[in-house]
């Protein structure tokens, strides 16, 4: 046995959380290290689900952090296939889906975060995905992949709408691509490089509604067939990609009574509102002191009585 007796629990087996026991044994921890993770995988990063591995270049294992075997090596103890359900700050405890208690000395919330999903009537047909796991991308994957090809839907212009939609198109499928703004990822990359984007999907058979939502999905036998558009055009559809956000994962955090604004909120060490649990990638609402030179939060002042510290959600797929 370790003469460090410490224990430090990681809840979320993805790219930060990996990336955190690793960090751990490298810089000398000598103690416990469990990561907790809901899927069965071994954690992987999440960008190649809807780019190599959607489109069928890419297997799966490419996107691993680690082969399983290195955790092993490194004495991490990877609990798969488990969720945590509670955490218990004062007794220091974190309580697991089949009741089992473990005791921590130091806590990392790394529970990423979750799609936003449509609220309309119909979004819960059957033909309506949604890509964050390995699971979901082999779901979409498989179905652009069948033959005839189905008539595609993407709704969402960001990042994961558009390679959706490259995806697509590589599988041969018509696709249509829905969004609210003028211009595909013009939010993130401003009017030129957007209408850049723009011309290329469509030079590659991607056809845009701008400026327009779904205000509701048709049906048939329970599978989705039609998309009515918010100006009331009806569009044929036989299969619907929703890539519309994510929000941070905080209900954890939330149970435990930390703080919680856009995330869990933390500060320049990543330490919570409780000292001993701390949080990272995209559900920490972190510390951010240079932020407010050029982008101030509209949340409230950064200065002055009442003043709020700036702070920046982590965006990336943790």
């Amino acid at each position: 046995m370790s003469a460090d007796e410490r224990v430090f629990v990681i809840v979320g087996a993805s790219l930060a959380g990996a990336r955190a026991a690793e960090t751990l044994r490298a810089e000398g921890f000598t103690g416990r290290v469990l990561l907790i993770g809901q899927e069965d995988e071994v954690p992987y990063e999440r960008p190649p689900l809807s780019k190599g591995f959607l489109q069928g270049k890419d297997a799966r294992e490419k996107a691993y952090v680690h082969p399983r075997e290195w955790y092993a090596e490194k004495d991490i103890e990877l609990l798969l296939g488990r969720r945590a359900v509670a955490v218990h700050p004062q007794a220091r405890t974190v309580t697991l889906d089949g009741g089992e208690q473990l005791a921590y000395d130091k806590l990392l919330l790394a529970t990423g975060s979750r799609v936003r999903t449509l609220d309309v009537p119909g979004a819960d047909a059957s033909g309506v995905h949604y890509l964050r796991t390995y699971p979901d991308s082999e779901a979409l994957r498989a179905a652009l992949s069948r033959d005839p090809s189905p008539q595609v839907l993407v709704v969402g212009t960001g990042w994961i709408g558009m390679e959706i939609a490259a995806a697509a198109r590589g599988y041969g499928c018509p696709v249509t691509v829905v969004g609210t703004d003028r211009a595909p990822l013009r939010k993130v990359l401003g009017d030129e490089p957007a209408a850049v984007f723009r011309k290329l999907h469509e030079a590659n058979g991607v056809e845009f509604r701008f400026e327009s939502g779904v205000r509701e999905f048709g049906s048939l036998d329970g599978a989705v067939r039609s998309a009515v558009l918010d100006d009331g055009t009806e569009l044929a559809v036989d299969l619907v990609a929703v890539g519309v956000g994510i929000r941070p994962d905080t209900a954890l955090a939330e149970h435990a009574g930390l703080a919680v604004d856009d995330g869990v909120v933390v500060d320049a060490s990543l330490r919570t509102s409780d000292p001993d649990i701390y949080a990272c990638g995209d559900v920490a609402s972190a510390y951010h002191p240079c932020w407010a030179v050029t982008c101030a939060p509209s949340t409230g002042p950064t200065r002055g009585p009442g003043a709020r510290p700036p702070r920046r959600r982590c965006s990336g797929r943790t």
